[in-house]
């Protein structure tokens, strides 16, 4: 290849069928067209992909904020999977395909003949993914899963408590456990196809939510109970500490981060209390550990003093991680994501102007691909069946 010549989609020629709503199998597959991967994605007819319709759109109903962030780059087809002319159409999608995506529950899959046996049969060296809630191995097989539900059935509902002191359980306020299970799904999708690459072998690859997540979080929080007999309780202590939060400004808040033993000590310094760790109590790194809370109290008592842009501009002077707290809602205007390209203003064709959210991984030899906006609801039907079509002629 040419220097002039410019580099390929990493997976220019792999074609997903992706049989998955709402969030954990669509980043999944959204990420694969990221890299250049022709993704179809198979919705049901007249409402599609429940997503569609998780908030108002701006134009076309089922063109929701949400669907936006997760299905660009990807071409629709809507299949009654139920009557046998559509699920010829998907048999011969199946045929073509490197990669099978879905999230429809084991017992429903063998009902509609799309369980991994019968998908074998129709492409014999096909990478067939399966998300589902729950391992398939264990008591809660057949159960349903959402965000919310495995944030509790992993003990994430847990965490706020134990740093606010409010007892009620409460659900972190972001689809984590679902783009969490959702990157574990690229990556062994990636893996897979990797590994048919190298030996010509297809396979199932099973990702579970609840394991996918359970895994993320006890990382960290399982904390003394890594060992047996346990050395201490669950949980990260510093990252449940209720002191470990962003300290007030005279004008808002900022984040400040002391990682290591002497970051303290430029963080008083800058502060202009040195002095106040001169105190017994914070002499060595293991006293300091025992009575963090106290030197968290003090700085929120002088950084009040301090303007956010006069606080940040002594944190970066005297190297220490600091960044002011933003509201979600302005970060279409922060500086750095601007200069970055992060966001791209488009034009849909039906919707109009939108934000598109850039992919963040970078490249070296791989230039930034040019997605295509998300489809409606069966944008693509027509056309992807002319395709199926003149192949079998």
């Amino acid at each position: 290849m040419s220097e002039n010549t410019p580099a390929p989609p990493m997976l220019q020629g792999i074609k997903v069928v992706d049989l998955t709503t709402v969030v954990f199998g669509p980043y999944c597959t959204q990420i694969l067209a990221d890299l250049g991967a022709e993704v179809i994605k198979v919705e049901t007819p007249g409402t599609g992909d429940a997503l569609r319709w998780a908030a108002k759109a701006p134009v076309t109903p089922g063109m929701s904020p949400a669907f936006f962030g997760f299905n660009h780059g990807k071409r629709s087809i809507a299949l009654d999977l139920k009557g046998e002319a559509d699920a010829a159409v998907m048999r011969a999608l199946l045929a073509e395909a490197d990669l099978f995506v879905v999230n429809v529950r084991g017992k429903a899959l063998d009902r509609l003949g799309l369980d991994y046996e019968a998908v074998r049969a129709i492409r014999p060296d096909i990478v067939y993914v399966h998300c589902v809630g729950f391992g398939q191995d264990g008591p809660y097989a057949d159960l349903q899963a959402y965000d919310d539900v495995i944030q509790a059935a992993s003990g994430a509902a847990s965490l706020l408590p134990r740093v606010d002191g409010n007892p009620r359980p409460r659900y972190l306020p972001s689809l984590i456990a679902d783009k969490v299970a959702g990157l574990h799904a690229a990556y062994a999708s990636l893996a897979a196809l990797f590994h048919r690459q190298r030996t010509g072998e297809g396979q199932r690859v099973e990702v579970p939510m609840l394991e996918a997540f359970s895994s993320f979080m006890l990382n960290e929080h399982l904390g003394g109970q890594t060992f047996d007999p346990p050395v201490g309780p669950v949980g990260y202590q510093r990252q449940l500490d209720p002191d470990r939060q962003p300290f007030p400004t005279a004008d808002g808040h900022v984040s400040i981060v002391a990682y290591t033993y002497d970051s303290w000590d430029r963080i008083f310094a800058l502060l202009d209390d040195p002095d106040f760790l001169n105190d017994p109590r914070f002499e060595g790194g293991g006293a300091r550990v025992a009575n963090m809370a106290a030197m968290y109290h003090r700085i929120a008592e002088l950084t009040p003093q301090l303007t956010t842009a006069e606080l940040i501009a002594r944190c970066q002077a005297a190297q220490i991680p600091a960044q002011p707290v933003r509201d979600i809602g302005a970060m279409l205007d922060d500086p750095h994501l601007a200069a970055t390209g992060f966001f791209r203003r488009r034009e849909h064709p039906s919707e109009g102007t939108y934000h598109e959210i850039g992919a963040p991984v970078r490249f070296g030899a791989l230039p930034t691909a040019e997605r295509s906006p998300p489809p409606l609801l069966d944008q693509d039907g027509a056309a992807i069946r002319a395709e199926l079509a003149g192949k079998q002629d």
